[in-house]
């Protein structure tokens, strides 16, 4: 616990208003879960200004207020911290508040543009079968050992994020392993965490709504190896880095501490030879120089998980984690939710849900799906509204010149017409598409509806950009909906109308 004041003497140019001595149980920016004794932070947001929420919060016993106002109205009793840059405070006091819960634990930052929910789940499984407690921060879910809670962004604020952290320490977590997106870096979410191993997966377009430029968003993933690279209470601090990908490069110049490359296409410290990509798996030979030779049979398919496969193994090894413990962990892992994921309902083609919503991650999926398909693919796909549309017509292009069918459909529009959306991808997709068929559903579920129905013996149907997602974000709502769930109705009603 501590008090005001003493958060006050970290943020320079603060003032405190009231009880200087006010103890302080917990951090909240969210009035409900404010407690006995919350700090609450009033956050003037776009949409919502957090300073509505006082009588809430304090109703529901805020001990303070955290505001960069000069003029408050809080009830008599409670103290109110000023200060003139309130996400810079923030990310001062609340990890000094939960007394640095990262550097109780060995944290493992994986970032890229795909391809770090699979690392960081093979990451996992590998730290587990060693004999350690691993709590998971990702895109999917927060995971402490068995325990699973809800996410909403792939790296929470510093706020949520601090709180977990200093959770997953209290319940005893050796490590964490952590998916660490560009707006998360660009945004400092991460402040006040000390990385042991930081990974790069790989850099293809996506987030220039964002970011602008790819150089910003590379910058913006550089900033990890920066971080890892800083002096800390923990040793044996490590960079590993796909040099495959022409970003890796980058990454390596901001990594000032013990670096690790990977790769198949050329040399590097762990590499992947003899690789052959087939419907059940993949076989390949891992050389590394703890490793020896590692000839391993993969139950998770496609080039792309290779390497995922590799950023995982480079992770495990700057950790001294032992070769056969690696081994074993690779040969019998099966799959990551909504990552090339099968869906089995007794139908006599495959269905395949994938999380694939960038123009290289449709690419990865699509190409691997080539390489096994025996007969038609029929691609079901959209792209998300509010988010970078030059990324539209590209993938567009690519669903066309990959697959035989091509269904587009609407996905997550959010505040966008979801029609204007596919006119932009389409005018991708008409340069490639020839003579094969497409079709244009604005609905989801009506577009994979059409795409079992035309599926017969031995081809496949694959439903990307949401994968693990059981949502669907409209213009005023967000509804319930799983691909998977779709999908398996589908084959249903197919059957019955047989």
């Amino acid at each position: 616990m501590k008090t005001i004041s003493q958060l006050a003497e970290l943020v320079e140019g603060s003032v405190v208003i009231g009880n200087k001595e006010t103890e302080i149980t917990g951090i909240e920016h969210d009035s409900r879960k404010a407690g006995k004794g919350t700090l609450f932070v009033c956050i003037p947001g776009l949409h919502v200004d957090g300073h509505k929420f006082i009588p809430q919060a304090v109703a529901a016993g805020a001990a303070a207020i955290l505001t960069t106002r000069e003029e408050v109205d809080v009830p008599a009793g409670v103290a109110v911290l000023r200060v003139t840059d309130l996400q810079a405070a923030l990310d001062t006091i609340v990890p000094f508040f939960h007394d640095y819960p990262a550097r109780s634990m060995r944290v493992i930052g994986i970032t890229g543009t795909n391809g770090k929910t699979t690392t960081s789940y093979i990451t996992r499984a590998i730290l587990r079968a060693a004999g350690y407690k691993v709590g998971l921060i990702g895109t999917i879910q927060i995971m402490m050992e068995d325990e699973v809670y809800p996410i909403h962004n792939t790296t929470p604020d510093v706020v949520e994020l601090q709180h977990t952290l200093a959770t997953m320490r209290d319940k005893g977590m050796d490590y964490v392993v952590m998916e660490v997106s560009s707006h998360a870096l660009d945004q400092n979410r991460v402040a006040g965490i000390e990385f042991d191993t930081a990974v790069f997966t790989n850099l293809t377009q996506d987030h220039l709504d964002y970011h602008k430029t790819l150089e910003n968003y590379m910058l913006a993933k550089a900033k990890l190896f920066e971080l890892v690279s800083q002096a800390g209470v923990k040793d044996g601090k490590t960079a590993v880095v796909n040099i495959d990908d022409a970003a890796g490069k980058t990454m390596l110049e901001h990594a000032a501490c013990q670096q690790l490359t990977y790769a198949i296409g050329q040399p590097a410290d762990l590499r992947a030879t003899d690789v052959d990509v087939l419907a059940s798996g993949a076989n390949f030979t891992l050389n590394h120089a703890a490793l020896g030779q590692m000839a391993l049979k993969l139950h998770i398919t496609g080039i792309f998980n290779v390497y995922n496969v590799m950023s995982a193994v480079g992770a495990a090894l700057a950790e001294h984690i032992k070769p056969e413990i690696i081994e074993k962990v690779l040969c019998g892992f099966t799959s990551v939710p909504g990552r090339f994921e099968l869906v089995k309902a007794g139908q006599d083609f495959s269905i395949i849900v994938d999380y694939a919503h960038t123009p290289d991650g449709v690419e990865n999926v699509l190409r691997t799906a080539r390489e096994i398909a025996k007969k038609k693919i029929i691609a079901v796909f959209g792209c998300g509204g509010d988010r970078d549309r030059t990324k539209r017509p590209i993938m567009g292009r690519i669903a066309a010149e990959l697959a035989d069918v091509v269904i587009a459909t609407s996905d997550n529009p959010r505040s966008e017409d979801p029609e204007f959306i596919l006119s932009e991808v389409e005018a991708g997709v008409r340069e490639k598409i020839g003579t094969k068929q497409h079709e244009k559903i604005t609905d989801r579920r009506e577009a994979i509806f059409r795409a079992v129905e035309l599926a017969e013996t031995d081809d496949i149907v694959i439903i990307l950009g949401k994968g693990h997602e059981d949502y669907q974000i409209l213009k005023d709502e967000t509804i319930h909906f799983d691909d998977k769930e779709v999908a398996r109705e589908a084959v249903a009603a197919r059957k019955e109308e047989k």
